[in-house]
């Protein structure tokens, strides 16, 4: 249902020539306020990220969303109240909704696990440095791979095949490209491996998103696992 308080941001993209392109907007989600400044502090550092909010928990940051209209939650899932999982449920509910990014202290977790199925675009881990945060939320914001492939296959191992594609049927070269986004390859690499033009590429995971009701390449790898367009085990 449509928030009408909820007026979505213009996604980030490219700049007009001679402009600088617009920050990527970020809220920062985590009920520990040293963890929340730290990723804030780091984050907050480069010219093309912006921090426009913190909240302490879920039903804080579903406030501080509305307000601000971020691109990028970096999301904390175990927070008292509503957690991180329920969170990223309510924001993707939103007309235009914010990608949201999980930071967890373990990648094996069943919290991971449940907000990937609930949504989320991709996985932080607490303990990564300063720089792998940074380009985690650039990937995240742009789109360009898929974070931490075999992690992510690792988790959804368990809920493989467990829904029906019921959409439009992919063509064998969708296929294909499906199967190179499950192991995090950018368009350049995907095109690279079938000999095809990067925006030939471009065009067959837009078609892929559409196909499979996916946000993102995430999503797209999510969904694939869960009806079986790709074997985990063979990804």
């Amino acid at each position: 249902m449509t928030d009408p308080a909820y007026e979505p941001a213009e996604p980030a993209g490219p700049a007009r020539p001679g402009d600088a392109p617009d920050p990527v907007r970020l809220v920062v989600v985590d009920d520990e306020p040293l963890v929340r400044q730290g990723l804030s502090l780091i984050l907050g550092a480069e010219d093309d990220l912006e921090i426009v909010g913190e909240a302490a928990d879920g039903d804080e940051a579903l406030r501080i969303v509305r307000a601000t209209r971020p691109h990028v939650v970096c999301m904390d899932v175990r927070m008292p109240g509503i957690d991180g999982i329920r969170a990223t449920e309510l924001l993707l509910h939103l007309p235009e909704p914010p990608k949201v990014l999980v930071v967890t202290t373990f990648e094996h977790d069943q919290h991971v696990h449940d907000a990937l199925l609930a949504g989320a675009s991709g996985f932080l881990l607490k303990r990564a440095t300063g720089p792998e945060m940074v380009r985690a939320v650039r990937t995240i914001a742009h789109g360009t791979s898929l974070l931490f492939p075999d992690a992510v296959r690792d988790l959804l191992r368990p809920s493989a095949r467990t829904a029906r594609h019921d959409g439009p049927p992919l063509t064998e070269r969708e296929t294909e490209v499906l199967a190179h986004l499950a192991r995090g390859e950018t368009n350049a690499e995907i095109a690279a491996e079938l000999f095809l033009g990067v925006e030939t590429v471009r065009t067959h995971v837009g078609n892929l998103l559409a196909k499979l009701g996916a946000r993102d390449r995430t999503q797209a790898v999510v969904i694939a696992y869960r009806t079986g367009l790709v074997d985990p085990r063979a990804s």
